[in-house]
Parts: C-alpha cells; sequence; structure tokens
C-alpha cells in the first residue's frame, strides 16, 4: 500500500512539473508592425505563418522561420485580385525576409537588427515600366526597439531606415526612414501605428503611382485570439492624397507562429 501511494505521488509530482513546462512556453510576437519591421526576430525552432488581404482582393501568404535566435529567414508570394471576378495580376516572383539581431535589447540601450526584405504591398506594377508595388519594399534596412512594461502591458518604440535597391525604375533611389509605436491594452489586445517617410517615392514618376501625401502614416488593431495566432485590423495609407483617392485603405492580417 505503501509503495502504491508512493508512485502515485511521484506520477502528480511529475505531472504537475511537467504542465508547468508546457505553459511556461512563451509564444514570441509577431516581429513586424504593420508594414515596418522591428528589431525582434523569431525564437529558435519558430515558424511563422501569414497571410495578408489586401485592397482590391489582393492576397499575399508568407511563411519565415527562426533558424536560431537571432536569424531569422522567409519566403511570401500572392496576387492583386486574386478574390474577386478580375484578372489575376500575380507577382512576378517570390519575395524574401531576412533578418538578423545585431544587438541585444538591455535596460539602457535598445535591440538593433539588420535584414532585407523585398515584398512590397498591392499589385505589381508591371505594364507601366515601372516595375514595382504600390508600396515599394523596404529593400535593405536596419531597424531599432526599445520595449517597457507599463501598467497596462508592453509599449515598443521602433524606429529604422531602409534603401530599396531593386524597385528603381521609377527614378526614385532616396534613403527612407520609419518609425513606429506598439501599446498593449492587455494581454489580448494591442495598438500599433507606424509611419514610413516614403522618401523613395516622391520623385514625379514615382507620383504617378503613389497615392500617399508625405508618406504613409498606418494604425491597427492586434488582437491575440490565442497565444499563438493573431488577427490584426490594419487602417492604412491614412494621409491619403485627397486629389487622387478620398478612402484610406482597411486590410486584415492573420499570422500564426508555432514551433516545430
Amino acid at each position: 500500500m505503501t509503495k502504491i501511494k508512493t508512485k502515485l505521488l511521484f506520477l502528480s509530482l511529475f505531472s504537475l512539473h511537467f504542465s508547468s513546462l508546457v505553459s511556461a512556453q512563451t509564444y514570441p510576437p509577431p516581429t513586424n508592425l504593420i508594414s515596418i519591421p522591428s528589431a525582434a526576430t523569431l525564437q529558435r525552432g519558430s515558424y511563422s505563418l501569414q497571410m495578408h488581404v489586401q485592397k482590391e482582393g489582393g492576397l499575399t501568404s508568407s511563411i519565415s522561420v527562426g533558424l536560431t535566435d537571432r536569424f531569422q529567414l522567409g519566403l511570401s508570394f500572392g496576387s492583386a485580385n486574386l478574390i474577386g471576378d478580375d484578372s489575376l495580376i500575380m507577382y512576378p516572383n517570390p519575395e524574401t525576409n531576412l533578418k538578423y539581431l545585431l544587438i541585444d535589447e538591455t535596460e539602457s540601450v535598445p535591440g538593433i537588427s539588420i535584414g532585407l526584405n523585398t515584398q512590397g504591398m498591392g499589385k505589381f506594377n508591371s505594364a507601366d515600366s515601372l516595375m514595382r508595388y504600390d508600396i515599394k519594399a523596404m529593400g535593405i534596412y536596419a531597424a531599432s526597439s526599445k520595449n517597457w512594461v507599463t501598467p497596462l502591458g508592453n509599449m515598443g518604440l521602433h524606429f529604422g531606415t531602409n534603401y530599396n535597391f531593386i524597385e528603381t525604375a521609377d527614378g526614385d533611389k532616396d534613403l527612407n526612414y520609419f518609425a513606429g509605436i506598439d501599446i498593449e491594452f492587455n494581454p489580448e489586445l494591442s495598438f500599433l501605428m507606424e509611419y514610413n517617410a516614403a522618401l523613395n517615392e516622391n520623385d514625379m514618376t514615382a507620383r504617378t503611382i503613389a497615392i500617399n501625401k508625405g508618406g504613409y502614416l498606418n494604425a491597427a488593431i492586434r488582437w491575440t485570439f490565442v497565444e499563438r495566432l493573431h488577427i490584426e485590423l490594419d487602417f492604412n495609407n491614412l494621409l491619403f492624397d485627397e486629389q487622387r483617392v478620398d478612402y484610406f485603405n482597411r486590410e486584415l492580417k492573420i499570422t500564426y507562429i508555432e514551433y516545430f
């Protein structure tokens, strides 16, 4: 009888220990704000699947993998007019997303990452020889992030610069800058806001396609439905050019993060 009690006690302690290990496993948040990168990378052994529903029935799907705690690799592909009854406008190639965490964030020093992202937003314009997305990709970038704990939750500030060396057929090759903030209201709900200066979209040829007025101001609400599933409602291009359009973009993003 004593042996049985001992075995039951051992099994109970083992179960409690195992359950604590499972519950302690945390899932990393997305490594971007809305369209700009943060300094964060996926943890080693984790991967991210994302579906981005854009204007005019566009859909972009992507996968990113944390190869180490500092380096992540991703691919994306999509099409404009995928949802609807118009002709598909497929992206010309799968696009690449690389990021390396150069400097770890500390209490006094922000985290800094460098990366490459060739995935733009909107449809790809090839018929008019511009050979670019409606909103250009980041290209090569450096991103800096600093986070603080508030009474509500985490608050992060993000800054960076980027240079797009691929989408230059419009004649605009300027260095660009971006910044953003994310604020947690509670463990499930976050508010995000970002500003992309779009300095590489302000030349005459670029203006024929760009619909921003003084850069792109974007906002979003991100709902962490469960720890690994994020649903995001984006309100993009709030600084729209009223002479060209009378609306801002409403878009949907679903991100799923898991471990191998």
